[in-house]
């Protein structure tokens, strides 16, 4: 009997729980469903359209004459080729210099907090107010870097205004905006592995470079593949700085997938094209992420 309703009672605690656990996570999904998910599937369909956002009315079913025409876009395929520059570039230099970061902050030395917060409070600031910043900093005129390269007698740059160092010069700015993230992650990797390992080492009479390749690589594998795939999602969809850098130009080398896709949709209004990118981009994304997961994650 006893054992009766001590069952009994756990069973509707248990029911109790799973009830409120709903309620908690009800506001969560509602907001994924509304924005992600429903957005995702009207895309879809758009994609099959003509869709002009400034007649509605006259949308009109075209099968996959969208995707027909980006297979033909040169621009297309243009975006797409400075996205992937932008990414394989970003993702392993952004995870060196964290992880060479994260290595230098997390001794026990004086500063260590300060140096600690001027490495991450890029990453707290707006991107845009960042952009903003490197745009003035990269002025061929009278921009601060140029002002350095001349008292090192070195000729003045174009930085932005050229289309061979536009992209580049992107990314300096990126890598210096993003880096404190990862390397705050870093921070909680190396944290997390035994001093007990680095002390054992030390008996055996290892060095400083056998301990980091032998003991802090292979305790942050786990930590440097979130980063990667991490970092990589992220620099698919890089859109703010050459919006507010270099609007894509000079001469389209700035000019990203995400980018490419927003001026379809909100300046040309041409939806259902826009659509069919979106989707191809998501595509892309997806299958970069498996591909990512099955180098790093599911080899161990």
């Amino acid at each position: 009997m006893g054992k009766t309703v001590m069952k009994k009672g756990k069973s509707d605690f248990s029911k109790r729980q799973r009830r409120m656990a709903y309620v908690f996570i009800a506001p969560a999904m509602f907001l994924l469903l509304l924005f992600l998910i429903i957005p995702a599937f009207m895309a879809l369909g758009f994609s099959f359209t003509d869709f002009y956002v400034l007649t509605p009315d006259k949308m009109e079913i075209v099968g996959i004459d969208n995707y027909i025409t980006l297979v033909s876009d040169e621009l297309f395929w243009k975006c797409l080729k400075n996205t992937f520059y932008f990414t394989v570039v970003i993702v392993p230099v952004e995870a060196v210099i964290a992880l060479g970061l994260a290595v230098l902050v997390n001794k026990k030395s004086f500063g260590r907090t300060f140096f600690r917060t001027a490495y991450f409070a890029p990453v707290i600031s707006s991107l845009t107010v960042v952009s903003i910043l490197w745009v003035c900093l990269y002025n061929p005129n009278d921009g601060l870097f140029n002002a350095i390269l001349n008292t090192l007698g070195l000729p003045s740059q174009r930085f932005l205004r050229s289309a061979d160092q536009a992209m580049n010069s992107i990314l300096l700015m990126s890598i210096w905006q993003g880096v404190g993230y990862q390397m705050i992650i870093f921070i909680a990797g190396l944290n997390g592995i035994s001093q007990e390992l680095y002390e054992a080492a030390a008996i055996d009479g290892a060095n400083s470079v056998k301990k980091f390749f032998y003991i802090t690589l292979p305790g942050l594998r786990n930590v440097i593949s979130f980063i990667v795939v991490y970092v990589t999602i992220q620099a698919f969809k890089v859109f703010t700085q050459p919006y507010i850098m270099t609007f894509g130009g000079p001469q389209n080398s700035t000019r990203t997938l995400v980018y490419y896709i927003y001026q379809q949709g909100f300046q040309y209004k041409k939806a259902g094209y826009a659509s069919a990118m979106a989707v191809v981009f998501f595509l892309i994304v997806v299958f970069a992420s498996m591909i990512l997961k099955r180098l790093l994650i599911e080899r161990d």
